[in-house]
């Protein structure tokens, strides 16, 4: 029989033993973030937070993987597969153009890194200097509605310039090699593999008034609200995480990259220049003084309006459809 004692006095030793069993840990939110390719130079913050605990810190379990570009990393986004996307963001605004539900929610690379790529004291130093030129470009990328953009706004027309189409494989090879004067390619991603051959310098289409920002974190717009309170908690890490690496920080977020990425044969030297050369597209005029991923309505109006005369958008878009500072600290 149990007796009013034998019960208190089970129920206290029950009490002590459910204070002294230690609290089982919750485990932390997963968010999944994926990269536009193999790992390169620009993948640095999101390596470089893994790997100090940034991400853990604030409360998040993060896994960053490779993509297979910026297109497949969007669609991927787009239907939940992947939370977060590390593209290229005028490819993402002609995405959201065509009705991906998709939108950037910190811009990092602000400065259109898009460009001629032509041999270091070449002569060809404006658009205007491609005329009679053999210039290699891929049609089916980015650069395809924007070459008529590009020479117009530089004084000139395709009629004057001999473009080649090649393969975006044969990009680099083929003007590394002389094959061509220039090449039309992503100009700082692509500066330090083709100096190692031909030292070269760049003729941007931000230089002649056409600025589309390149890379930056983007979500399905359904993400905004779904996941309002992992986005508060990731967007200032990788804000962070770049702040640091700029300017003095730089080899230690290669380490990160090659620690992150054991497996992968990386050449540490061509990483550092990579992001050496994106320190100075990482600000416009309209973004000085602004905490880094914070995008300028005035910026995305003048990539809206270059969109427009693509053709890669179409008419009638506002800024306000393509991204939010909300996540942004500061």
């Amino acid at each position: 029989m149990i007796t009013r004692r034998s019960f208190v006095e089970k129920a206290a030793a029950a009490g002590v033993l459910a204070v002294a069993r230690p609290a089982i840990a919750q485990p932390l939110p997963k968010v999944t973030a994926r990269t536009d390719f193999l790992p390169w130079g620009m993948h640095a913050g999101l390596h470089l937070a893994v790997e100090k605990g940034w991400f853990r810190d604030a409360g998040l379990d993060v896994e960053v993987s490779d993509g297979k570009g910026s297109g497949v990393t969007l669609q991927q986004v787009a239907t939940g597969d992947v939370d977060i996307g590390w593209v290229q963001l005028g490819v993402m605004a002609v995405a959201r153009g065509r009705g991906m539900p998709v939108t950037s929610i910190a811009g990092l690379v602000r400065r259109g890194d898009l460009g001629a790529l032509v041999p270091k004291g070449g002569g060809l130093t404006k658009v205007k200097d491609l005329e009679g030129k053999k210039v290699a470009y891929t049609a089916g990328t980015s650069w395809g509605p924007l070459v008529d953009p590009f020479l117009e706004a530089g004084g000139t027309s395709r009629d004057k310039v001999n473009l080649v189409n090649v393969d975006q494989t044969a990009l680099l090879s083929i003007y590394a090699s002389g094959g061509v004067d220039a090449t039309l390619t992503t100009f700082p991603f692509a500066k330090p593999t083709a100096d190692r051959q031909r030292p070269s310098e760049g003729i941007l289409m931000a230089d002649v008034g056409l600025n589309i920002p390149s890379y930056g974190l983007v979500v399905a717009q359904r993400s905004l609200q779904a996941k309002e309170d992992a986005l508060r908690r990731f967007v200032p890490v990788v804000v962070k995480a770049w702040e640091y690496i700029y300017p003095d920080k730089i080899d230690e977020a290669v380490e990160a990259i090659v620690k992150q990425r054991p497996n992968d044969k990386l050449d540490t030297g061509i990483l550092h220049d990579q992001i050496v050369e994106y320190q100075r597209f990482f600000v416009t005029d309209a973004t000085k003084g602004k905490r880094f991923g914070w995008q300028s309505e005035d910026d995305w109006k003048g990539t809206i309006a270059v969109l427009e005369k693509a053709k890669s958008v179409p008419p009638g878009s506002k800024p306000a459809d393509y991204y939010t500072n909300q996540f942004v600290p500061g």
